[in-house]
């Protein structure tokens, strides 16, 4: 099953990044993952199923998308 995330989600992954901060938020969707460290503002992307094995917790979520309206 996919793993539900949406832009602006505040994430903390298993392992901290080098900057010693642990926190991340969600900037990218697709079949990458772009996420930012919210310590030192480091971007990485990483590909959807390695996002989700990494994510431990979701700290904060961001809004849920709207759906498309047609004319």
């Amino acid at each position: 099953m996919v793993m539900e995330v949406r832009l602006g989600d505040v994430v903390r992954l298993r392992k901290k990044h080098p900057c010693g901060g642990d926190e991340w938020e969600v900037v990218r969707l697709g079949a990458d993952i772009g996420i930012t460290c919210r310590t030192c503002g480091r971007r990485v992307l990483l590909a959807r199923s390695v996002f989700e094995r990494r994510v431990k917790a979701f700290l904060a979520r961001g809004e849920p998308e709207e759906p498309a309206r047609s004319l």
